[in-house]
């Protein structure tokens, strides 16, 4: 389809999977602030219809703006995630009723524009932009509901019958890369952020990666080993957050009094599934494991090298190749509202056999937040540039919340290593 056709149909797909996983809830679910961690959804709604404005008519067609009190309330920057339940935001049918209001006129410009070679609409750039925004407040947003104390109605949250695992498919044990001089980035993904490039290389040692994340199972026999009590395997400032925050094991479980364990999601309490990958766990307790494991985190440069490379040193925008994910290739989208079992799409693996690399669960790295050599801010550097620094640790690859728009081999993600109710695991790494 043509890019005008493309932009069009994207912005309406992420516009309904907004809006449905938001309708089981009433206003005073979006109205409240379930975490000081977490914005009102009804706050995240408005603001995602405000910064389509900002970039879909007012920085494109010069239009005004519908009330300039929204350039404060709904400017992620000015009002931290805690202080925005207190703010006058707009109540939720008035949220909807502007999201509508402009959607209709953004639809109408992209109608008329010229898609030319100017910097923001270059291969409809500005557009992609803005879809994948939409889509990673929709993600926000399910971690936001995650933390309600009552189950949600949207979604299949208990487990369906157990996902078919294909013959053959390899569900343990690690794999070696030949490492050597290896590109990371991208000059050709068009509606790549800032973030993701130049591309350019770099020098990469032979490793080895594990087949899949870290399950359930793995981590529950660290658990029970005792990991969380032995100062030992944690950083300084790891075992200083345990200490503090009171860790035992990942948000969500519970021993049961039979000694298995349950797992909360999404309200429902349900029996920890041992072949899933274990999520919710932040970057310290990955790091603390996989010093128990006898392991380390993959760098961020190995964790691309294995989501991206074949032996004819081809890139690939995906570890299956270069074709969009499909339900068969990779867990995204949201449909299922949790990780499947490992080992579930062996058609997604990479030429190495490394599996599970996108969807499922975000996966913490070794490697703190920075731009590439050679980066440039663009369009502005509050998506990037000013999250760069040793504060934030780089995800990789995408959860089973995350739209397939919004991710790919060069996608970077990053938050805080203490974060905790992201849909974020692991996998270990090693040298040769």
């Amino acid at each position: 389809m043509d890019l005008r056709t493309r932009a069009r149909v994207q912005l309406e797909r992420a516009r309904d999977q907004t809006l449905s996983v938001l309708s089981p809830l009433d206003d005073r679910e979006l109205e409240g602030q379930v975490s000081p961690l977490m914005s009102p959804l009804g706050w995240d709604l408005a603001h995602i219809a405000h910064y389509e404005e900002l970039w879909l008519l007012r920085s494109l067609v010069d239009s005004p703006p519908t009330d300039p009190r929204f350039d404060d309330l709904y400017d992620a920057f000015r009002h931290p995630r805690r202080e925005r339940a207190a703010l006058d935001i707009l109540t939720p049918c008035a949220a909807r009723h502007f999201a509508s209001e402009v959607r209709g006129r953004v639809l109408d410009v992209l109608d008329r524009i010229p898609l030319d070679d100017r910097p923001l609409l270059r291969d409809a750039f500005v557009y992609g932009m803005v879809i994948q925004h939409e889509h990673q407040h929709r993600e926000t947003m399910l971690a936001t509901i995650g933390l309600m104390d009552r189950p949600y109605p949207g979604g299949s949250v208990p487990p369906p019958a157990a996902v078919p695992i294909s013959g053959g498919a390899r569900r343990d044990g690690e794999v070696r890369l030949p490492g050597g001089s290896v590109v990371l980035g991208t000059d050709l993904e068009p509606w790549a952020y800032d973030n993701e490039r130049p591309a350019h290389r770099v020098e990469l040692a032979p490793f080895h990666v594990d087949v899949t994340p870290v399950t359930n199972a793995d981590y529950r026999a660290f658990v029970e080993a005792g990991g969380y009590d032995d100062e030992r395997l944690w950083s300084a400032s790891g075992w200083a957050w345990r200490t503090e925050a009171g860790l035992e094991h990942p948000q969500g479980w519970r021993r049961e009094g039979d000694g298995a364990w349950s797992v909360l999601r999404f309200g429902h309490r349900l029996d920890l599934a041992p072949d899933e990958a274990v999520q919710h766990v932040c970057w310290h307790e990955a790091d603390a494991f996989a010093r128990w494991a006898g392991k380390r985190l993959p760098t961020e440069a190995e964790w691309e090298f294995a989501a991206s490379w074949a032996p004819d040193d081809a890139t690939r925008r995906f570890p299956w190749g270069d074709d969009d994910p499909t339900p068969s290739l990779a867990n995204l989208g949201g449909s299922r509202l949790g990780p499947v079992p490992v080992g579930a799409h062996p058609a997604g693996a990479s030429p190495a056999g490394v599996q599970g690399l996108i969807g499922d669960v975000w996966e913490w790295t070794a490697t703190t937040f920075t731009g590439y050599p050679g980066f440039r801010s663009f369009p502005y550097r509050e998506y990037s540039e000013v999250f760069f620094g040793t504060e934030y640790r780089v995800l990789r690859g995408g959860s089973w919340a995350t739209d397939p728009s919004a991710c790919r081999a060069t996608f970077r993600n990053w938050d805080y290593p203490i974060r905790r109710q992201i849909f974020a695991g692991f996998r270990c790494a090693r040298d040769d």
